[in-house]
């Protein structure tokens, strides 16, 4: 499989290199080689993306954590119509900015109460009951099993479906499409809009059937809200809904399929864990700064002239954050190519920094530990049935994901 190529340079002045085309690469197996020279050579680099635009590329961790907590970088004007881009075209600012728009409407404590440290909707022997029903359905059939299939997106889709409160049957006709909208360069922007008006619809749709007063799950509740103070119009609450989905399911399912990838060469390290198994979050820390799980970047513009490293950025300019690179900057951490489920401190900066800080990261860590608990234990002698590099890897996506991890037990 191979990464997406550059688009058709422009006209450029004689003996001018072209700038180096950014992703890399959408393979999980390993940390793009591109990026390790650039955070030893030049932590912040002119790049150009998918759409054709350029942006400098941070791949250092001390300018990852200035570039998150300083007010002259910022997230919200991504969704302004002439803003560079990494690929697609915005369709809404409530896509790229939905807790702002949350916070304005009065919705986003609810949002972060379900996705806090409690989560009521996923207690976690319901999340360990439907772990062993898919890895139960997998040895049923027989045969090598697909842990992508049967373990991360089976987990993923059940986590969001419950939290959300859609009918878990319809996970498979939501995945597809939640998958194309993550997949960079081959769709055409019609295509893609028109997968996203589905699922907006969809979601629409949904909110529109439910009882006042009886939610089913996080987009009742978010529905019922705003009914009281029409914050939001049907359409932004259906499309922050949609974000809440696609976004939670397919980073999700990413994380636990390359994490599962990488653990299943570490048999030393599933015997240590699954012999004390209160040892699973610190090694679910690990996995988190050493899984290679983004296809793009995290964008930020600069609001003002600025000073970053080495170099002058502009206003209007596009940053681009590799947390992959980042998490693994031996200015960081010691031996960061090593994999140490003991590590500590271990200040990855996997769900940012500061005030930018992802909501789902206590979803992340909580589901986590107990899904790969129950691997563990279920399946104690798991193992790949085939090389490392014989796995298949989803060409283009925004969140990296194994095609299928084959396994055998």
């Amino acid at each position: 499989m191979t990464a997406p190529q550059a688009p058709a340079p422009s006209e450029e002045a004689p003996n001018e290199q072209p700038l180096p085309h950014y992703p890399f690469s959408t393979r999980g197996d390993r940390l793009a080689p591109e990026l390790t020279e650039l955070r030893g050579r030049c932590p912040v680099a002119r790049v150009s993306t998918n759409s054709g635009d350029e942006a400098w590329l941070v791949t250092g961790y001390e300018l990852t954590q200035r570039v998150m907590r300083d007010r002259a970088f910022a997230r919200s004007v991504l969704a302004e119509a002439d803003s560079p881009g990494q690929d697609a075209p915005i369709l809404a600012p409530e896509l790229l900015d939905a807790m702002n728009h949350l916070q304005k409407a009065g919705l986003r404590d609810e949002v972060l109460k379900a996705l806090g440290r409690n989560q009521p909707e996923l207690p976690a022997d319901w999340v360990e009951t439907v772990t062993r029903e898919g890895l139960d359905a997998m040895v049923r059939e027989g045969g090598t099993g697909d842990l992508q299939r049967h373990f991360a997106e089976w987990v993923a889709g059940q986590c969001m479906c419950r939290l959300l409160g859609l009918p878990f049957e319809d996970h498979t006709w939501l995945a597809v499409r939640a998958d194309l909208d993550l997949t960079m360069v081959t769709p055409s922007h019609e295509e893609l809009a028109r997968n996203w008006e589905e699922i907006r619809v969809y979601m629409h749709e949904h909110m529109s059937a439910r009882r006042p007063g009886e939610p089913r799950g996080l987009a009742d509740r978010l529905a019922d809200l705003n009914a009281e103070h029409q914050g939001l119009t049907d359409e932004q609450l259906s499309n922050i809904v949609s974000v809440l989905f696609v976004s939670g399911y397919e980073d999700f399912a990413s994380f636990l399929g390359v994490a599962a990838f990488n653990l299943l060469q570490k048999p030393d390290v599933m015997d240590a864990v699954r012999a004390r198994p209160e040892t699973m979050p610190q090694c679910v820390e690990e996995l988190l700064r050493c899984s290679v799980v983004l296809g793009n970047a995290i964008p930020r513009f600069v609001t003002r002239d600025a000073e970053l490293g080495s170099a002058q950025v502009k206003e209007g300019e596009m940053i681009l954050l590799s947390l992959d690179a980042v998490n693994f900057d031996p200015a960081a951490f010691s031996d960061p190519e090593n994999f140490d489920p003991t590590r500590s401190p271990n200040p990855h900066l996997r769900f940012g920094y500061g005030r930018h800080h992802c909501p789902g990261a206590h979803l992340v860590r909580r589901q986590s530990d107990v899904a790969f608990r129950v691997l563990l234990d279920r399946l104690p002698g798991i193992r790949l049935a085939v090389p490392p590099a014989e796995v298949p890897w989803h060409p283009n996506r925004m969140a990296i994901m194994p095609a299928g991890i084959p396994v055998t037990w």
